[in-house]
Order: C-alpha cells, then structure tokens, then sequence
C-alpha cells in the first residue's frame, strides 16, 4: 500500500509538472512583439514565418522587414541564445546571431559575415524615461564585409564593432565604434578625367579606419561625442567632436511619435508644413554646448595644391601663394569681424606647413538651437560670436 501510495504520489506530481512546463517555456510571440515595440516599429513590421522554441534557444523564422504591403526585406533566420525572461517582463538574451549576406545586383555582389548581438535586454514596457525602458545591446558586431564589381573586389571592411556600457548607477552610457580595415580600390574607375584626378592626388588605393567615442547623460540629455574620426593612410586624420544637451528620452519619444504621426498623414502637403513646425518646436528643447573639427594632414595638402596648380598651370608652391593671397580676399566678403584675422592667419599658417587645422565652437554658456537658426537666417556674420568659433593651425 506504501509503494502504491507513493507510486501515485509521483505519478501524479509527474503529470502536474508536464501540464505546467508550457507556462514556464519562452513566448516567442511575446518576445517578437516586445522587440519591435522597442525598436520603435509598428506591428507588423518584423514578419516571421514561424518561431521555433528550444529551452533557451529562439529561432525567428524567415524574419523580414518592411511597412505594410510594401516590399520587405527578407533576413533570413535570426537565432536568439542564452533567451530568459526576467520577473518584469523584459528578457535578456545572450546572443542574438544573424545569417550571412551574399547578394547579387547586375554586376555586383554584396558580402557580409560573422554578425550579431550580444548582451541584449529588452524592455518589458517602453514607456518610461530610464535606460530600463530600452533597447540595450552589449556588443554589436560584424565581420567580413565586401563589395565586388565584376568578381574585382573595390571595397571592404574586416570588421565593425560597436560596445555600449551603461554607468554602475544607471545614469546613462558610454559608447565605443570601430570600423576597421576600410579598403577600396579606386583604380578602375570608368571616368577618364575622374580616374586621372584620383591618380595625381594618390586617391586610387584608399586604407584606414573610422573610430568613434561618446557618451550620454540621461537627466540632462548630454550627448557628448569625443571622438568621430576618419583615419586614412597618406590622407590624414579628420576628427569631429560635439555635445549637445537636451537630448533626453523623453524628446526621443517625441521625436519617434511625431515622426509616426506625419507618416500616417495622407495629406503630403500638410504633413511636410506640419513637420516643419513640429522640428522646430522639439529643436527648442536641444542646446548647443560645444563642438570641435579637426584635420590632421597626412600628405593630402600638397598633393591637392599641385593638382589645382597643374590644372591652372603653375606648380604647387605657386598655387599655395595664390591660395594664401585670396583668403582673406574671401574672407572679407563673410563680413566677419571677430574671425577674419585669425581665420586667414590659420590658413596661411597650415598652407605653410601642413600638419593640422581646428575649428572650434564653445559659447560661454549652452546655446538653444533656434538661437543658432535665427542667427543664421538674420545675420549670419554673428555666428561666430554666438558659437565662440576660433580657429588654430598646427597646434
């Protein structure tokens, strides 16, 4: 009798834990519709043929995207791994792997590999204001990428990697992009004349990489890039640097809803006329803080002055005098009082010498940006002033 007791009792827990397991296994649906929430997509934008769920593993079948009966672009099958679901119904996912690219149009095909996401979170609910309420990825990542014309290779990239790191008491995030092994091959080009000013400047072998570092303040919406930088060999380094505030999710939210809104209007004519109220409106909750633009000459100077030279008949040295001499010639005609001095003493200076030039922009206190578009509509020539623009070479 305490066998069958016991029998029974295991029996019957056995069933009651098969009758629960699908309450405790993935949604795929759920997970489908909270990322496109996310993402900021309408229903229906990402498409499945079918969602395949295996402990922690998702497969979205057939994933495409696209807006109503439009054409869509079909991905193919994404894999979700590591996929839980966390007590506020977000879910975190470990790593989320995408199919390769191989394309074909006419004479060209497109390649890529080696891409995904990593250290995903994806919010349960979208309407808050903190970090909790968005998208989140760890690393995104591709490798291989490249284009061939007519099995000839003219561009490529080894790799592109994007990291994110939000602050230890969620206040915002750090930021961190490179595109690495940016290669293209200009050689073949079918414009003569094109083909011909690409050699004389060394243009037809371009090599380098492109770097970029930020971050972002959530209370204040300071958005602070530190680093935007084109890097090439025997070109040089241009480097652009900015921050703004204002840029809060609350004005991404506006952003997104106005922008959905115009969308959905079938009247195009009124749509653009209430878009240019409604940019306007939502820029007067942005300022301008600081700015800075860069360019460290790696050779391409003096080649682009022997080039402009060639073509006007003198050599490069000769070109530089006559590039100097009409600065400030130009410059006068900007009627900017503050500037015209040291702009023409800084470009003199790097045609010299060519080793850097800078342009910076820091008003003593943050600047709204209809501010900025006023000024540049009624008096242009004060911009320097309202920015604090100052330029500098080979600092």
């Amino acid at each position: 009798m305490t066998l069958l007791r016991s029998t029974r009792t295991l029996l019957a827990g056995s069933m009651l834990a098969f009758a629960a397991a699908p309450a405790w296994a993935l949604d795929g649906t759920d997970l489908l519709n909270k990322i496109t929430r996310a993402a900021n997509l309408e229903a229906g934008n990402l498409a499945v043929t079918g969602i395949d769920v295996s402990g922690q593993r998702v497969t979205l079948k057939g994933l495409s995207v696209g807006e109503g009966g439009g054409e869509r672009l079909t991905i193919g099958d994404v894999v979700l791994d590591g996929v839980t679901e966390e007590a506020n119904g977000s879910y975190a996912i470990d790593k989320v792997t995408f199919p390769n690219v191989n394309l074909s149009e006419e004479k060209a095909q497109i390649s890529a590999s080696d891409m995904y996401l990593s250290d995903v979170v994806v919010p349960g609910d979208t309407s808050g204001d903190t970090l909790d309420s968005m998208l989140f990825y760890g690393e995104a990542h591709m490798g291989p990428m490249q284009i061939t014309v007519e099995g000839q290779k003219v561009w490529a990239i080894s790799e592109i990697s994007v990291t994110m790191e939000r602050s230890e008491d969620d206040s915002g995030l750090s930021f961190d992009g490179t595109i690495d092994g940016i290669a293209a091959d200009l050689s073949s080009i079918d414009d003569i004349k094109t083909r011909e000013a690409l050699q004389s400047l060394g243009l037809t072998q371009i090599a380098g990489k492109i770097t970029m570092q930020g971050d972002w303040e959530i209370a204040s919406g300071t958005f602070d890039i530190s680093e935007y930088a084109f890097d090439f060999a025997n070109i040089g380094r241009l480097n652009i640097a900015a921050t703004i505030s204002g840029y809060t999710p609350a004005f991404m939210k506006a952003v997104q809803e106005t922008t959905r809104s115009l969308q959905n209007n079938p009247n195009k004519e009124a749509a653009q006329q209430a878009q240019m109220f409604a940019i306007f409106g939502l820029l007067q909750q942005l300022s301008f803080n600081r700015a800075e633009v860069r360019f460290d000459d790696s050779g391409i100077t003096n080649r682009a002055l022997s080039f402009a030279g060639k073509s006007q008949g003198v050599s490069g040295d000769q070109m530089a005098m006559m590039v100097k001499g009409s600065v400030p010639l130009i410059v006068a005609q900007w009627n900017l009082p503050t500037l015209q001095n040291s702009l023409s003493a800084a470009v003199n200076a790097f045609i010299d010498h060519p080793r850097n030039l800078t342009v910076t922009a820091e008003p003593a206190n943050p600047v709204p940006f209809p501010m900025i578009i006023g000024a540049a509509q009624s008096a242009p020539n004060t911009l320097p002033d309202v920015l604090g623009i100052k330029v500098s070479a080979n600092q």
